[in-house]
């Protein structure tokens, strides 16, 4: 095995973390990739739980990128069923194609996600609530916000009453903050160009131009995202990587420029691991409050900067009430619009790949529920949290409770950063992070930036072309900001 003279530790191995060492050894010849992963799996948030032979994705994560380099290193690692004609059914290492699916849950009824002007949208809204919801996106149209919030891009885009019925409550779970308290730079990030025009002219095949948020079908592994985690895992240390498990990072040696080394715990041992470079997707606000020479207004910043955590419930049930035409729902997502309760959105697990429920006859579904590490939902036993769980989802009609055969619940810390409170200041945090010149902050948490998966990997595999002198250290910054990662295809 070749033998590498300089190291670059890797502080977490979720996607950004994974595709940085596989750039490492793909990309370089001297530079030795060492992943700290606190957990004891691969994936990040992006991982695949089983739960007595089901599987359940940590928020369900559509493969699809604008990028040809991501589209081509997720086929490298799990060839495409349609490209390469494979019968899933007889091969495992495969990418099955599936079709997107969404819907609003609201009024106890199902409306397209994104929002569609079809006639079942009609039916479901009524008459004289489709007339309000027009004149409405009219007098959007004609008279534009200015937009100092979130509420205020939305409501430019979709009108006050559309914007009441499918956004405004949703949003406010997610985020535990009402959408006029969060900046527009949330919507900016996440739906982009989207529009009630550009929704309508997608549903009628006028456009060409697929915004992320309208894509028809996505790429998806057959045993879940964590398939694909797992094979890049392997192949890393296949060709020379390491992968350091249950190993939390606990401090960072560094002076006004330089990162030396980091202080971990790996199951209970503490140790240090010296390195040349150092690429962090851990949390800026631990990032910054681990160093050993701190600065007191960033650790101030970095201390106060937001997240939002959540939790999951699987149920594995005999049925499931949502049909259509006397057969389950296509619904990869439910986003649950209602008020009067806590649940924010459901997946269905059949439909992301019916390879991740144990048995074809029955149905597995994930109740997602957005909270605050340590408040009361977080602090809820499993028992109590699941019972509520379960009749909340009865109550809305989606199951019945006799039909639930077993359950589970997960927690997950730090799942979105967000953007108010000190995140105001971000910028005074990036500027002082990008003072060491041997630091790279890549991923979601590494960034404090909501990418999707893609953006998260480009992350990492543009660091490393920023070690290797090929762009500036701007570029990791850009990524979910320019168009051209957005448009190139």
């Amino acid at each position: 095995m070749q033998t590498r003279d300089k190291t670059a530790v890797i502080i977490g191995a979720g996607p950004a973390g994974l595709a940085a060492a596989y750039a490492f050894l793909t990309e370089t010849n001297d530079i030795k990739p060492i992943l700290v992963e606190k957990s004891d799996s691969v994936g990040g948030i992006s991982k695949t739980v089983f739960f007595d032979g089901n599987g359940i994705d940590i928020g369900g994560h559509r493969m699809f990128s604008k990028n040809q380099q991501i589209v081509d290193l997720w086929e490298y690692f799990l060839p495409d069923e349609i490209k390469n004609n494979i019968n899933p059914d007889e091969q495992d290492i495969v990418m099955l194609r599936r079709k997107r699916f969404s819907e609003i849950f609201y009024l106890r009824k199902l409306f397209a996600y994104p929002i569609s002007m079809s006639l079942k949208t009609f039916k479901n809204m009524g008459l004289k609530r489709t007339i309000i919801a027009g004149f409405s996106y009219l007098k959007s149209a004609i008279f534009k916000r200015k937009e100092n919030n979130l509420e205020d891009f939305m409501i430019n885009r979709f009108g006050k009453v559309l914007y009441s019925m499918f956004f405004e409550s949703y949003t406010e779970k997610v985020w535990g903050r009402h959408p006029r308290n969060i900046s527009k730079e949330w919507g900016e990030q996440r739906i982009k160009g989207l529009s009630l025009v550009k929704a309508v002219l997608n549903a009628l095949h006028l456009t060409k131009k697929k915004e992320t948020t309208l894509i028809e079908e996505f790429s998806y592994p057959k045993y879940g995202c964590g398939q694909l985690w797992n094979l890049m895992a392997c192949k890393i240390v296949e060709l020379g990587g390491e992968i350091h498990y249950n190993s939390e990072v606990v401090g960072i040696c560094n002076d006004d420029n330089k990162i030396y080394s980091v202080k971990i715990i790996e199951n209970g041992e503490e140790k240090y691991i010296d390195a040349d470079y150092f690429l962090s997707s851990m949390p800026i606000k631990d990032l910054v409050c681990c160093m050993t020479n701190k600065n007191d207004d960033m650790v101030k910043i970095a201390s106060d900067l937001p997240y939002r955590d959540y939790m999951l419930v699987g149920l594995y049930l005999n049925d499931l009430s949502l049909k259509e035409n006397g057969k389950l729902t296509h619904d990869c997502w439910i986003y649950i619009q209602e008020p009067d309760v806590k649940l924010g959105r459901m997946q269905i697990m059949n439909n992301w790949s019916p390879y991740l429920v144990k048995d074809k006859d029955k149905i597995f579904i994930s109740l997602e529920y957005f909270c605050n590490e340590g408040d009361e939902y977080w602090n809820m036993s499993d028992e109590d949290f699941i019972k509520m769980a379960v009749d909340e989802t009865a109550k809305l009609g989606i199951i019945k409770k006799e039909d639930v055969i077993n359950s589970t619940r997960l927690r997950v810390q730090k799942a979105y950063p967000a953007y108010f409170d000190s995140y105001i200041d971000f910028d005074k945090i990036r500027e002082y992070l990008d003072k060491f010149e041997n630091l790279y902050c890549i991923g979601r948490n590494g960034q404090h930036r909501y990418n999707n998966m893609d953006h998260s990997m480009l992350t990492g595999m543009e660091a490393v072309n920023v070690i290797l002198g090929k762009v500036t250290k701007d570029v990791l910054w850009n990524i979910n900001a320019e168009q051209e990662y957005h448009e190139s295809k």
